[in-house]
């Protein structure tokens, strides 16, 4: 069996997979999405399908997370993961040292206006700057259009603090796993010795070292149209007849 957890970021929600939830079905793939609840929709905690013990070597398990998604995913599923793709993500997202320091004092202003009347300019800002070099527009619509709910308030302060607070990997990431990185040239959310500092990590915890896409002229919202295809072309070919 082949299956794909994947599991959007800070202020998002599952409506952006549905592109790749369409394509990958058509290609055979049990897809599911995880979803935080910040604005309107239900919470949704996925976990694995249970697979046939009788062939568990061809199995399947593919974890696909943007930005704080992995971070967002449970120990049990990260832990059976055989393969991760991590769009736009990070390990340590505030860097040690000055640059650090300025951007852990933004983050805790970016909190304090949850729930604030500067909630909906603090959300746009941060959207347009994960959009850019593109325009706003070319986001799908999430909980910032639709409106936040008070339970998914709760949720972007708490996951807002677990984003401040990451030190390292995901917590569960198996060693064995193949892993695909995918970098945003004109990241303007993840800064650039976070991005470097994941790929360290990941060589030195990882049997394999990880494959690194650097997307020239993109941002950190990933807003290309064939990404979808080049990474299920790159499950395919990492995963044989699997």
């Amino acid at each position: 069996m082949r299956q794909v957890i994947a599991m959007h970021g800070w202020s998002g929600d599952s409506v952006a997979w549905a592109p790749w939830e369409r394509h990958f079905s058509r290609q055979g793939w049990l897809w599911q999405s995880g979803e935080r609840g910040y604005g309107h929709r239900s919470a949704y905690e996925p976990s694995w399908a249970e697979t046939n013990m009788a062939q568990p070597k061809r199995a399947r398990r593919v974890v696909i997370g943007h930005s704080l998604g992995p971070h967002l995913l449970s120990t049990a599923v990260l832990n059976q993961a055989t393969d991760v793709v991590l769009l736009a993500s990070f390990g340590r997202f505030v860097p040690t040292g000055p640059e650090g320091r300025a951007l852990r004092t933004g983050l805790k202003g970016m909190r304090k206006a949850i729930g604030g009347d500067g909630e909906s300019t603090m959300l746009r800002t941060f959207l347009r700057r994960a959009a850019q070099p593109a325009g706003l527009e070319g986001l799908p619509p999430g909980p910032e259009q639709q409106g936040l709910s008070e339970r998914g308030r709760e949720r972007l302060r708490a996951d807002l603090d677990r984003l401040i607070g990451t030190e390292g990997l995901p917590v569960g990431l198996p060693q064995t796993a193949r892993v695909l990185v995918v970098e945003a040239a004109e990241d303007a959310i993840v800064a650039p010795a976070a991005s470097r500092e994941l790929l360290q990590a990941l060589t030195r915890h990882l049997e394999q070292k990880p494959e690194h896409w650097q997307l020239s002229g993109v941002g950190h919202a990933l807003l290309v149209p064939d990404l979808l295809i080049g990474v299920q072309k790159w499950l395919d070919h990492n995963g044989g007849d699997c």
